[in-house]
């Protein structure tokens, strides 16, 4: 199991916002092993470590760590594929933050979760799933998304005053003064989530663009290529997906990815008893293959990987590891690290 990956259309906006701040990334992407005819193909994608690799050389190369931010500025609907061309036609801001979140896999896939939009005691939130623990390898990432929907909205609506506040897991970086140029509104930091928060009843303003029509057919074109990211999914596969987002910090239960599937438990035993597999096989496969992932692919240190697979300690994750791959984490990579 892969971590993740995102569409080439990422790549376009780091190049959009690289020139803006006066750089050139070319040979970035040379080194990165990105073609210009990948930049052309609507099927390209690039995994999620790389992305983030990339993204960090751009702001070494520009020492402007409010690259994100710039980057957020510049994305506009067509980035964001089918889902964004969605909510450029839909009727209210809430339905078009609906489109970009509930149709996000179909230009980003992450095994840390999922966007969400939804109304809780009568605040409307946009919601980016969290991608702790944060270092300067992601930050640019949270800013970017952030201050991209902040953007959209406003495009959107044709209106600036939408928004009460983003709110941002991490700590108060050193680049906190920019994000007054970004966004109209204030800016929480250390926060339990990463997101935007509607003023009340903002959600229902209309969209200056929308177009019924147009709506219904792009969602046609959406719901099928959904249907094909899930129709040739085992039901192991189904139920990995659901236990990777929730590993963080804890083991999941049956009880929980039940929940999360909208089935009794006993269904997804004897479901998976069908294919071969148990839950606790499955859980132990997700568990080995996203850490061969996170040793090899990033520079996480082993104690946060332990916490995001969920292990109650650094040593007790050392030791599955041994037992799954037959050497201790860190020796595995140093042979097998591709991040370097």
């Amino acid at each position: 199991m892969k971590l993740g990956d995102v569409s080439i259309a990422y790549v376009d906006i780091m190049v959009k916002a690289a020139n803006q701040l006066g750089q050139n990334i070319s040979p970035l992407l040379q080194q990165f092993n990105i073609q210009a005819e990948s930049l052309l193909s609507p099927d390209a994608r690039l995994s999620i470590p790389k992305f983030m690799r990339l993204g960090h050389a751009v702001i070494l190369q520009s020492n402007a760590a409010w690259f994100g931010l710039e980057m957020g500025k510049l994305t506009c609907a067509p980035h964001l594929g089918l889902a964004g061309l969605m909510a450029f036609c839909a009727p209210t801001i809430k339905q078009a933050c609906a489109f970009i979140t509930d149709y996000e896999p179909l230009n980003s896939v992450n095994v840390r979760g999922q966007s969400r939009f939804y109304i809780q005691n009568g605040t409307a939130v946009a919601q980016f799933y969290s991608i702790s623990p944060y270092n300067h390898y992601n930050y640019f990432v949270v800013d970017s998304v952030l201050s991209g929907w902040y953007k959209l909205v406003k495009e959107f609506t044709g209106q600036n005053n939408l928004i009460d506040y983003v709110s941002i897991e991490f700590e108060q970086p050193l680049y906190y003064s920019k994000y007054a140029d970004y966004f109209d509104c204030e800016v929480r930091f250390s926060q339990s989530f990463n997101g935007l928060v509607f003023k009340g009843k903002k959600e229902d303003t209309p969209c200056i663009n929308s177009c019924h029509s147009t709506m219904f057919y792009l969602q046609r074109q959406a719901d099928n290529a959904m249907q094909e990211i899930t129709s040739g999914l085992s039901f192991q596969q189904r139920v990995a997906h659901v236990i990777s987002p929730l590993l963080s910090g804890a083991t999941p239960t049956l009880t929980q990815v039940a929940q999360q599937l909208n089935i009794p438990p006993w269904t997804v035993r004897r479901k998976l008893l069908a294919e071969g597999s148990s839950f606790q096989s499955t859980l132990n496969d997700t568990r080995c293959q996203l850490a061969k992932s996170y040793v090899c692919d990033t520079d996480i240190s082993l104690g946060e990987i332990a916490y995001l697979l969920g292990f109650s300690s650094p040593a007790a994750f050392q030791h599955a590891f041994k037992r799954w791959v037959g050497v201790a984490p860190g020796t595995f990579r140093s042979k097998h690290k591709k991040f370097n």
